[in-house]
């Protein structure tokens, strides 16, 4: 099979031969893109930006360099936040919206596309598991039998804890939620909650940016920047507050009872 032939076979999820020289050698590209991001220690964001993109094959130009490094930190705010150690297979089939942040330990298997929405947040460890093998152990044949892959796409605004593994294509939609430790084999509907192996629907998410809660949609900043100050005793203070999940704990955020006065 021509080699071009076998990679476009890759990317559309069909069978094709992974043990070849050219993604052989693609994959190694890779490796070593990784590696130099991985070790590269502290650097300003502009030098991360830039080795980072090169895991990715990406060629857009940075931009300028600004007149002061705080200023030119400010131009990547937008760019994908990535903790190394980051580990892919080929990188240029890893696409990333604004504003994203993937902690430590992320893994792509990325023979098909795996594309992450802006302001999604990923925790650590996650496995991002776009190939598999066939079942048939005749066809499957190690090193020299055929492979192949689904699409992973994960929406805008969701929140993948750690240890999470998403198998070969998942789709899970915008906002929703998945448990820590989950292994996700099934695409997960829009504001919704999973969790568990493997992944059930835990319950639905009340939020005013989905369009069927009929509520006006307004960031959390932007809401409270609209608030007069209130001093932090007003509002109970930093020790009162009890943080809890939406829906669980409720009965620890209900005011406790005064305790009655004695007499000494």
């Amino acid at each position: 099979m021509d080699l071009s032939e076998n990679r476009r076979r890759m990317q559309r999820g069909e069978l094709y031969h992974a043990f070849v020289p050219d993604l052989t050698a693609e994959r190694f590209r890779c490796m070593h893109a990784c590696a130099r991001f991985n070790n590269t220690g502290d650097v300003p964001r502009r030098r991360l930006t830039e080795l980072f993109r090169d895991v990715l094959c990406d060629k857009t130009p940075l931009p300028p360099e600004a007149a002061t490094p705080e200023e030119d930190e400010k131009l990547f705010e937008d760019d994908p936040w990535i903790a190394p150690p980051v580990n892919m297979d080929y990188g240029y089939n890893v696409k990333l919206g604004k504003n994203v942040f993937v902690n430590f330990n992320a893994t792509f298997l990325d023979t098909c596309l795996i594309s992450i929405g802006s302001r999604t947040l990923v925790g650590p460890n996650v496995s991002f598991f776009s190939a598999t093998h066939p079942l048939d152990p005749v066809i499957r044949n190690g090193t020299r039998g055929p492979e192949l892959g689904a699409e992973i796409h994960i929406g805008e605004d969701c929140w993948i804890a750690g240890n999470v593994i998403i198998l070969p294509g998942i789709q899970i939609g915008r906002g929703s939620v998945v448990g820590a430790g989950s292994v996700v084999t099934k695409n997960v509907q829009d504001f919704t909650v999973v969790a568990g192996n493997p992944a059930r629907v835990i319950r639905k998410i009340e939020t005013a940016m989905d369009p069927a809660n009929g509520k006006e949609w307004r960031r959390w900043d932007e809401e409270h920047s609209h608030r007069p100050e209130v001093s932090s005793a007003n509002e109970g203070g930093r020790d009162e507050a009890v943080p809890t999940l939406p829906g669980t704990n409720d009965h620890l955020q209900q005011p406790r009872p005064k305790a009655k006065a004695t007499k000494g």
